[in-house]
């Protein structure tokens, strides 16, 4: 199978430990009634104290600030608490499919710059569009710009594995038949590289 520029293939035996940081997560939830006396209650005793919870849209916005030796760790235990509080998972943001803009804002280059590369005027290979592709404002796959970026040493290797991560738990979550244990196996397998980059 061929891996992603700049992804290396690392044995996890080499991965050494790492220490605790902070992981911003959002995830977006659904199936609580959020007018419910113990809506935050029961949000909090299921281990969600470290999220700010809104309401937008009829969704529920949970902002996590998740200590974790990795964003893998981090992402699996958000999620499993959101769940054993009895929500169900829409999404985690950011997504993964981004205009010109999201691409700019996220890896701190202009608009203009990522306009040249899209056209094809500056650097080879920058990915294709993956959606709205006929529109004024196609979307492309973050995962797969990331990607591109890190092979031209324009983003760190863990920003490639995060966007890996967030799109393959959406890809699960829009399945919806797979429960959050296969998914967590199926993140830790990408755990390794994410030690590997910190």
């Amino acid at each position: 199978m061929r891996r992603p520029f700049g992804v290396p293939s690392i044995d996890a035996q080499n991965v050494t430990s790492r220490a605790m940081r902070t992981h911003s997560i959002t995830i977006v939830a659904s199936g609580l009634d959020h007018e419910a006396d113990d809506f935050e209650d029961r949000l909090f005793e299921a281990g969600c104290d470290d999220a700010t919870i809104s309401v937008q849209k009829g969704l529920i916005i949970l902002e996590f600030a998740r200590e974790a030796r990795t964003f893998a760790a981090a992402l699996i235990s958000a999620m499993r608490d959101v769940r054993r509080a009895g929500a169900t998972i829409e999404r985690v943001e950011p997504d993964h499919l981004v205009s010109a803009s999201d691409i700019a804002s996220r890896s701190g280059i202009g608009r203009a710059a990522v306009s040249l590369y899209a056209s094809g005027k500056r650097g080879e290979g920058f990915p294709h569009p993956v959606a709205r592709v006929t529109s004024d404002s196609p979307l492309w796959d973050w995962f797969e710009v990331a990607s591109w970026m890190h092979h031209r040493k324009q983003l760190d290797l863990s920003v490639v594995l995060r966007a890996k991560m967030v799109r393959e738990a959406n890809t699960y979550f829009r399945q919806s038949e797979c429960g959050t244990s296969r998914l967590a196996r199926h993140l830790k397998r990408t755990e390794g590289r994410e030690l590997h980059a910190a």
